[in-house]
């Protein structure tokens, strides 16, 4: 494993599920540590005074690099807050359909019921196949499922449980075509594969800092169309509900400031984009060479993994970025995979995530989900830990 190149991971723990949390490097925990050290110097300052500012120097560097208008983002803890906060300032009629896909993240869907639930709304999942052979397959399955009552979609950039990239571009166009708003959660795409959110047009987008990006943990951003940001409130109302505007955006000073909390990760975040673009691939190359390289490792390590279980890879090579999700045969059930993943932890030192596709929240009555394994790639990797994984893999379910 290349810890040499400044990461604070445990060397005898061979760490394949970047996707989950991410890793940050030392010299951006370092970055971070000197701005906590100057909040704590003088609170009162540096909150009430500096913030300000600070925040919107952040944004300019962050949006600089998702290719999104300042004016639009907002800091929020992670992806899963961001999807919440749109779907929650939302309003919806009884019989209103929200659409999404069964390979979507357990807690989003979670508050898209909560949201149906709340307005007499109604969740539509639709069902894209896995393994899959395109992604037209994903674009028509999705398609298939909108309806007049149709109001929002909400989709992956790139898929938490099943590691695909999916067609969003084309389905944010086609969304507009029919009148519908589209909610991308993008929480794997910043960082892993080429992002510019102005060309993308969704009416709501957001994003992790602290997974593809490697920034601090609790670092997201969402960013609002222009002409929604007036329906978009955070989920904590402040100060900013009445504040004099004085040359700002209602929603500039609603989400700004929401009570006390450690700002210094989000401020971290172009910290952590420099070192990644100039640090994270010692030929250098920037991030298109870190995106490349991510790539092609998880395409290795996929088939070493692969061919060591005896399957085909389900996905084409063109539907994933940093990561590859892999079904597992032989292991019947949710408790055998938790199993499996806490021995490989515990007695294998190898740190990656085993689970049941669908989630719980997509499931259909008497659906046997399948199990599947995530490999995720990222600098500090290299192919003998998929190597490692697999040997692993073939003699534990072997000896079932």
């Amino acid at each position: 494993m290349r810890l040499d190149l400044g990461w604070r991971l445990d060397p005898e723990v061979t760490f394949l599920n970047h996707g989950s949390y991410g890793a940050c490097p030392a010299a951006v925990l370092e970055a971070q540590a000197d701005l906590r050290d100057r909040l704590e110097s003088e609170p009162v300052r540096f909150l009430s005074g500096e913030l300000p500012s600070l925040l919107a120097e952040a944004r300019t560097s962050v949006g600089r690099f998702l290719g999104a208008d300042p004016e639009g983002l907002a800091f929020v803890p992670n992806a899963t807050t961001g999807v919440n906060t749109v779907l929650r300032s939302l309003r919806f009629e009884p019989g209103d359909e929200l659409l999404t896909d069964d390979h979507e993240y357990n807690a989003t869907i979670n508050a898209m019921r909560a949201v149906a639930a709340r307005d007499g709304a109604r969740v539509v999942v639709a069902r894209i196949p896995f393994p899959i052979a395109s992604s037209d397959e994903a674009f028509a399955a999705i398609l298939a499922a909108v309806t007049e009552r149709t109001r929002l979609l909400m989709v992956s950039h790139v898929t938490s449980p099943t590691a695909l990239i999916l067609p969003v571009a084309d389905l944010v166009a086609e969304m507009d075509r029919r009148g519908i708003d589209t909610l991308v959660d993008a929480a794997h795409a910043p960082g892993m594969v080429p992002v510019d959110v102005a060309a993308l047009g969704a009416a709501y987008w957001t994003g992790n800092g602290h997974k593809w990006l490697c920034g601090p943990k609790g670092t997201a951003v969402l960013w609002v169309r222009e002409d929604r940001r007036d329906r978009i409130h955070p989920l904590v109302v402040s100060h900013g509900a009445n504040e004099p505007l004085a040359g700002r955006t209602r929603f500039r000073h609603e989400f700004d400031w929401v009570g006390t909390s450690d700002p210094t990760g989000y401020l971290t975040l172009p910290a952590a984009i420099d070192w990644m673009d100039r640090c994270a691939v010692p030929d250098g190359g920037g991030w298109p060479a870190v995106m490349t390289a991510n790539h092609g490792l998880a395409l290795e390590g996929r088939d070493i993994v692969a061919a060591g279980l005896g399957i085909e890879a389900p996905a084409p090579d063109a539907m994933l970025g940093s990561m590859a999700a892999l079904p597992v045969a032989g292991v019947p059930d949710e408790a055998a995979a938790t199993a499996l993943g806490a021995a490989l932890e515990s007695e294998e030192r190898i740190q990656v995530p085993i689970g049941p596709w669908p989630v719980r929240a997509a499931e259909r009555d008497g659906e046997t989900p399948q199990i599947l394994l995530r490999i995720s790639a990222q600098r500090y990797n290299e192919p003998a830990d998929y190597e490692r994984l697999a040997d692993a893999l073939v003699r534990r379910l072997r000896a079932n």
